[in-house]
């Protein structure tokens, strides 16, 4: 386990936050990436491209690729391998491009 990333920061080693994933609570670690935390919690499918609606999760990750892209707090096409979890994040598996909360 790395404790100390370049980009990332320290790692917050045993504190817990709580997030939901299309309506489930999860306990994550803190100082994660929303893609990590859900890995870790046994998830691997984060969106459906918009044309075949095939399934995505990590590819790249490192921000790159736009195959981890979730609806996180309400805004679709975010990468979620890095973007860092917080306490009551609300993460979201999109379809095709997502739509905007309203």
């Amino acid at each position: 386990m790395i404790d100390k990333h370049p980009i990332l920061g320290d790692r917050l080693v045993g504190e817990k936050l709580t997030i939901t994933f299309d309506g489930k609570e999860l306990e994550v670690e803190a100082g994660q990436t929303v893609a990590a935390a859900l890995l870790n919690a046994g998830y691997s499918q984060f969106r459906y491209t918009a044309k075949e609606h095939k399934k995505r999760g990590i590819f790249c990750g490192i921000g790159r690729c736009t195959d981890c892209m979730m609806i996180i707090d309400g805004k679709p096409n975010t990468r979620s391998c890095i973007t860092r979890v917080h306490d009551g994040m609300r993460v979201e598996t999109q379809d095709g491009v997502g739509k905007w909360e309203e």
